[in-house]
């Protein structure tokens, strides 16, 4: 079968590959199609577009926008936006971006004043993007062994509510997949079911659909196969159509491989054609 990955993350937001890396991996794992989905960002579109220009692999030029609906964390992921509205998503996220940087900053001198030894470049010099996220403050506290792996620093000292991470205001959910509609693009709510339960989700996809939203993950990482069943379901009901990815972020999530996820994951190159506008 053959099959794309329509999510996933570059050093210009958490990942640790490039964009042109992720192109040339992505051909030798065979892809038909790409799409780069960084935080927040489409700084890395310009590179990734340009590795796939004469690739086998179709690029897809997308972004994943950290939102909130009701108290909710909410991933939504915009694709197929056109390159003149690149500069679009930027102006966008800008004072997303501000808060995340004051944020940091808290964040930072929290940790320093508890005897963590880190300061805030060294967090910046781990990416690309123009503000650092807690996967690169938990990438610093584990070189310092501070902490056992990353993941034991996300489930510790950055847990959020522990005392040290508070995230910043974010975009709202609804808002977010109108910007996404206006600017021709295709907007697909990312991972259901990680941060919000069915009956929760069965009060929001009315709302979403209303706003625009075209489609939802049923094939992810994470899912097993009664999670997506009921996507697909879900995604019936609503009269959404389907997508996925591995969510692949390099070195920052070695298990997670592209296109395969943890090793089993098949997202269909069908998806591609049926988002495709």
């Amino acid at each position: 079968m053959k099959r794309c990955d329509l999510h996933c993350h570059s050093s210009y937001s958490d990942g640790t590959l490039t964009p042109a890396e992720l192109i040339r991996l992505a051909e030798e794992k065979g892809l038909g199609a790409l799409a780069l989905t960084d935080h927040n960002t489409g700084k890395g579109l310009p590179e990734f577009m340009e590795a796939g220009r004469d690739s086998s692999v179709i690029p897809v030029p997308g972004c994943e926008f950290t939102t909130e609906y009701n108290g909710r964390e909410l991933h939504v992921v915009g694709l197929f936006f056109g390159e003149e509205t690149w500069p679009e998503i930027e102006d966008y996220v800008d004072l997303m971006h501000i808060a995340k940087h004051h944020a940091n900053i808290r964040l930072m001198k929290a940790l320093q004043r508890d005897g963590y030894d880190v300061r805030y470049e060294e967090a910046a010099a781990l990416t690309d993007a123009d503000e650092f996220n807690r996967a690169h403050v938990a990438r610093l506290l584990f070189a310092k062994g501070y902490v056992a792996s990353v993941t034991e620093a996300f489930q510790t000292i950055l847990q959020e509510g522990g005392g040290y991470y508070v995230p910043p205001r974010r975009l709202g959910s609804l808002g977010t997949i109108r910007f996404i509609k206006q600017y021709g693009a295709v907007a697909v709510l990312a991972h259901p079911f990680l941060n919000i339960n069915e009956e929760e989700l069965l009060e929001f996809l009315p709302k979403a659909k209303e706003a625009g939203l075209d489609a939802m993950e049923t094939r992810y990482t994470e899912f097993d196969a009664d999670t997506t069943r009921k996507a697909e379901e879900l995604a019936a009901r609503f009269g959404l159509k389907q997508s996925g990815g591995s969510d692949f972020h390099g070195a920052a999530k070695p298990l997670i491989d592209l296109g395969t996820g943890f090793g089993d994951l098949e997202v269909p190159f069908s998806f591609y054609e049926d988002l495709r506008p």
